[in-house]
């Protein structure tokens, strides 16, 4: 055989694996493939394939690796299984931007689906390596890694503090800084992520100096950055009255007042769920927002959509009418109270009808006067119908029996993430006499 025809058969040899590994990154795309990709041993094929001297075979067969990792537990489980973690590891330092976005890809795919999952990616030494991605010149292999991080840092405290532990959270404040638009929203997302569980990993985010880069970036007018800055915003404010007072010292007010009038539903939600994440926690933060006009905001935001994107502005309205008389008042002078009660006419939902149900009680609980500012909506014989109604649940019929009552005492509060209930003082500090 001449040196030819053996040149020959190595390329065809190549040939074929590229094809092999495009075709099977291109029929992962396809749900109805994925059983039989799988009964086919393809993790095993692949894994081999991220070993290539290919460059563009290993980026093809990481590829594919994410897409099925993606799909569901049980692959994402089979990539850790197969060993694989440790390879795209080793590989992500050395490899080119190419490489490094699908490998980051891969991790990401597969930390997303539980906290087991993201466990592993943490213990194969994934984080370091991730975290030197995000100071990469390639803006898309920043993303990519931002997008791990934040798949294994929503999960909980423990994999959050990991993930500060190992450095990312000041390199994601660079991120949000960058001009791309992308790589802002996907580590704002990560900072929010991070500081959601904790007010320890809170402060972290604030200690970075994200709030005020964040804060700047409000009337961005990309939708999609908006409501993630507005969520990271709010996940910092929720934790404490420190934490929501150093969101508010970055100059957020009036500003964010006109997020409450966005086109886009969620840009609306988050608007409103920061200023709520604010007002709770004391007199003086809710008559901060007051002052601002927040209340009067909230209010016509609460007239000018429906559903959920109502709901965390109904519970602002009752944690500021909770802390005084004062403050019960201005929500009665901004007309909060027939929104309210329209409210609780129109939304077909038990826990958004008990939010208004709720809010009307922090409101009406106060004097003769509020609790008359409630009765003369027609609130009341709403209440009354909606509590004998045999279409509410045993639930729902308990929370209106305690709003009818329009008295000081132990509310309770929806639980708007399930629809349960728990016993709590609504207003997230002492009890008001």
């Amino acid at each position: 055989m001449s040196q030819r025809q053996v040149l020959q058969v190595f390329e065809q040899y190549q040939k074929a694996r590229t094809q092999f590994v495009q075709m099977v990154a291109e029929l992962a795309t396809r749900p109805q493939n994925i059983e039989t990709l799988q009964n086919a041993g393809v993790m095993s094929l692949l894994r081999t394939l991220l070993l290539d001297v290919v460059p563009t075979i290993q980026q093809t067969a990481a590829l594919a690796l994410g897409r099925l990792a993606n799909y569901n537990d049980d692959l994402a489980e089979a990539v850790v299984k197969c060993d694989i973690l440790p390879q795209l590891v080793y590989s992500l330092a050395e490899q080119n931007r190419f490489y490094k976005k699908a490998a980051a890809f891969v991790l990401r795919a597969v930390g997303k689906h539980s906290p087991q999952l993201a466990q592993a990616i943490v213990d194969c030494g994934a984080l370091d390596t991730l975290v030197i991605c995000l100071e990469d010149f390639d803006p898309g292999v920043k993303e990519a890694a931002a997008w791990a991080l934040r798949y294994i840092a929503r999960h909980n405290a423990e994999l959050s503090q990991a993930v500060v532990d190992a450095g990312a959270v000041p390199l994601l404040v660079l991120c949000i800084q960058e001009p791309e638009i992308a790589l802002k929203r996907i580590a704002a997302s990560a900072l929010s992520d991070i500081a959601k569980h904790s007010p320890e990993l809170a402060q972290t985010v604030v200690d970075a100096g994200a709030v005020a880069h964040l804060a700047q970036m409000i009337l961005n007018p990309d939708a999609k950055l908006k409501h993630q800055i507005l969520s990271a915003l709010s996940q910092v404010s929720k934790h404490s009255v420190d934490l929501a007072e150093m969101v508010v010292e970055a100059e957020i007010f009036p500003v964010v007042l006109t997020c409450l009038k966005d086109k886009d539903e969620y840009v609306k939600k988050n608007a409103s769920t920061l200023i709520r994440e604010i007002a709770k926690h004391t007199p003086e933060l809710s008559q901060l927002v007051v002052n601002a006009g927040g209340v009067a905001a909230v209010i016509d935001c609460i007239g000018s959509c429906k559903g959920n994107t109502r709901l965390p502005g109904i519970m602002m309205l009752g944690y500021v009418a909770a802390h005084s008389e004062n403050l019960a008042m201005a929500v009665i002078i901004s007309k909060g109270v027939p929104q309210l009660s329209v409210c609780l006419s129109e939304e077909p939902e038990d826990h958004i009808k008990a939010a208004a149900a709720w809010a009307l009680g922090q409101i009406g609980r106060h004097t003769p006067e509020h609790a008359r500012a409630v009765a003369v909506t027609n609130a009341l014989p709403v209440l009354l119908s909606l509590y004998m109604s045999t279409e509410s649940s045993e639930d729902l019929q308990v929370k209106f029996a305690a709003y009818l009552c329009l008295k000081p005492q132990k509310y309770l509060l929806p639980n708007l993430e399930n629809g349960n209930s728990k016993s709590i003082y609504p207003w997230g500090c002492n009890e008001i006499n």
